[in-house]
């Protein structure tokens, strides 16, 4: 058996790669009906109580309020981000199997379906005419770990997509402009204690000035 086959049937033991088939949340990929923009806020958003404020809707951002949305079917999410449009950068990006992990443990495991994702199943390396294969180690059920090559704002919209289908998080597009705290003074430095809510704004500024508004959950 030749090395190149080896090599083969260790890419191809896992039949559970993430790549493959149509995201749960694909109908909200570009979606903007979910959003509101800053001149409704006034309407849309200060006529309602909100438990939690996330700031940014980065991969972080739009993962946490999409986790805590499930774990608190009850509460009210705000999810505040300047630009909900596709990130337009030419960037890619590998992703390693404990990201992967951490992604189905807040349950977007399935994030990199539709995106043209490419599995990753370890290391090549190339030197000076020598080559070595390094595949990732196995998980306790025997299959691999897996890992994912994709595109960093496709990626950035998938978690947005889930984050969006949640009917208690509110989508907003505006900026935050503030930190409503507390503050104490020791020594003569003066220091965050307690974060009370956020000051948001237009996210452009405007020659008469802008308005904005205190959200305190």
């Amino acid at each position: 058996m030749t090395a190149a086959t080896d090599t083969m049937q260790v890419i191809d033991e896992n039949d559970n790669w993430p790549t493959q088939g149509t995201y749960e949340f694909a109908e909200f990929y570009s979606s903007r009906e979910q959003i509101i923009t800053f001149d409704r806020m006034d309407t849309d958003v200060m006529t309602k109580s909100f438990d939690f404020v996330v700031i940014g809707a980065g991969p972080v951002g739009a993962a946490l309020a999409f986790r805590i949305s499930k774990d608190h079917p009850d509460r009210n999410i705000l999810l505040v981000e300047k630009n909900w449009n596709e990130p337009d950068r030419f960037v890619g990006e590998l992703m390693q199997p404990a990201g992967c992990q951490a992604l189905e443990r807040l349950g977007l495991g399935n994030a990199f379906k539709g995106i043209e994702g490419v599995p990753v199943h370890g290391y090549y390396v190339a030197y000076k005419g020598k080559h070595i294969y390094i595949p990732y180690i196995k998980e306790a059920s025997g299959k691999r770990f897996k890992g994912v090559s994709f595109h960093h704002g496709r990626l950035v919209m998938q978690i947005r997509a889930a984050a969006k289908s949640r009917p208690n998080i509110t989508c907003l597009e505006a900026s935050v402009t503030e930190l409503i705290a507390d503050y104490k003074t020791v020594n003569g430095v003066s220091s965050m204690t307690t974060v009370r809510g956020v000051r948001i704004g237009p996210v452009h500024s405007t020659p008469e000035g802008d308005k904005s508004y205190a959200v305190m959950p």
